[in-house]
């Protein structure tokens, strides 16, 4: 089961019906247009973002239709033509969409879907499509950082009661799946999308109890080959690591069951984690993992890996779901082209005093180059559509940060990043299962240098730009100052 059934047409800006009925009125919703969604600045000043929320694009896309309570209601606001609202009744989208694929490391200012369709197709489907890039990718950014710094320990999403509304929680755990965390706390999204769901206890459970031993026993009783004790709730080490030893060693090892954990939810991580694990140790109990909550983060975590911290899993929650240190990816969907009446296409650009806002016109391929003999991401191209990366000649490429220094390329090979999803309206595109998107973004994250994953200062990627895509770039700047 996913959210495919639900029509989401009028999830949209108002301004964009707007629009469409002044395209409409014009004669411009006949004209193909061509929209690029890209990101300006990576989250938590990181070196790379992760693409994701391209599935819940395909089923929106396959889902617009507008009822006749939506053309009802846009009639009753007066200010839409009666042809538009006909022209409604009969709309699907016949236009074509190429994006990375869900799980690709993304850097800014390169486009990650693109879409050429009819102006009002292109403008109506602006609001989710940029919705659902920038949520998703948001918050799969988040999770591989997180991945990142707990250095192959477990990390499990637990963050649904902190999330922004339903949607934030069942795709937000989607999306931290992407970037890497192995399950979720949120069990619908195990029934929807196969993200695996667990969890515990809380202390409400051992709260019910008249002692804490006999909420650990009959916890253990019910779930041996489940049994996760939390022992934070009366005091740590004097009565919870002790009465979860007991029982263990008084249900579970006489079954011969010895995987087992506890989980420590307050206080100083670090310090009781090591103490827990010689206990355990010392009790018999070295299968015995420890799980770690709690307000944790990319940084936090790695503060306790530094610290020697004695934690196997760590349960983060609304500092995930929510990006709380930076929670806006910031994704924009901007007109690159139009096509005239020859079908021609026709670059546009929008000029700003800010350049970071400067766009890149025209439609565009992109591509990734790599280190034939590392099989590292040396750079990105953006190029014409017309134009090929030969692997066979030697390829220059610009510094980003100093347009006069160069980077001259020999031994490397190619890949073209956006791929078709839909052509005339039709998906073309085979989504791949959840678990292959996951095991697709360990593998490119792999790809990249680890100067690129730093937390702090990470090196800037190259993202260069074809010398005939400057050309025409230039050319338009510089007709835009007459």
């Amino acid at each position: 089961m996913a959210m495919a059934d639900r029509n989401l047409s009028m999830l949209c800006d108002f301004y964009e019906f707007t629009m469409s009925n002044g395209y409409f009125r014009n004669g411009f919703y006949k004209k193909n247009v061509y929209f690029d969604v890209f990101y300006r600045t990576v989250p938590d000043g990181g070196g790379f973002a992760i693409a994701a929320g391209l599935e819940q694009i395909v089923e929106y896309i396959r889902q617009l239709h507008f009822s006749q309570e939506d053309i009802a209601y846009l009639r009753g606001h007066g200010c839409f033509d009666e042809g538009f609202l006909n022209y409604l009744r009969h709309f699907r989208f016949t236009g074509d969409i190429y994006a990375v694929p869900e799980g690709t490391p993304i850097f800014p200012n390169e486009p990650i879907l693109t879409v050429r369709a009819p102006a009002i197709e292109a403008q109506l489907i602006e609001t989710y499509v940029l919705l659902a890039i920038n949520h998703q990718s948001l918050i799969a950014t988040k999770a591989n950082r997180i991945v990142r710094a707990s250095q192959g320990r477990t990390v499990l999403e637990f963050g649904s009661r902190r999330a922004q509304g339903a949607d934030g929680a069942i795709i937000g755990a989607r999306a931290a799946y992407i970037g890497g965390a192995k399950g979720t706390a949120c069990t619908l999204t195990d029934t929807m999308y196969g993200v695996p769901a667990g969890g515990t206890m809380a202390h409400a459970w051992v709260q019910m109890f008249d002692t804490e031993y006999e909420a650990f026993r009959t916890y253990c009783e019910m779930y041996p080959h489940n049994a996760t004790l939390l022992v934070d709730t009366y005091n740590t080490l004097k009565s919870g690591i002790p009465n979860a030893i007991r029982a263990f060693k008084e249900v579970l090892l006489p079954r011969g069951i010895t995987n087992c954990a506890i989980r420590l939810d307050s206080g100083d991580i670090s310090y009781l984690s090591k103490k827990a694990r010689k206990m355990l140790d010392e009790a018999g109990l070295p299968n015995c993992k420890i799980t770690a909550s709690n307000s944790l983060d990319e940084y936090l975590i790695r503060d306790l890996m530094m610290q020697g911290a004695q934690v196997d899993v760590f349960g983060v929650g609304e500092r995930l779901i929510t990006s709380k240190s930076n929670p806006v990816f910031g994704g924009v969907y901007k007109l690159v082209a139009v096509e005239n009446d020859a079908a021609e296409v026709i670059p546009k650009i929008k000029v700003s005093e800010n350049t970071a806002k400067i766009t890149n016109p025209h439609f565009k391929r992109l591509y990734r180059l790599y280190d034939r003999e590392s099989g590292k991401a040396i750079a990105d191209e953006l190029t014409l559509r017309d134009e090929t990366i030969d692997e066979t000649q030697p390829h220059t490429i610009f510094d980003p940060n100093a347009t006069w220094k160069t980077k001259d390329l020999t031994n490397f090979t190619v890949r073209e990043l956006q791929v078709p999803i839909f052509q005339n309206g039709e998906l073309v595109y085979e989504l791949p299962s959840l678990k292959d998107i996951r095991a697709y973004c360990k593998q490119q994250v792999h790809t990249l240098w680890d100067e690129v994953k730093r937390f702090e200062n990470p090196h800037t990627y190259y993202v260069d730009l074809s010398q005939k895509l400057w050309d025409v770039k230039r050319g338009l700047l510089e007709a835009a100052k007459r």
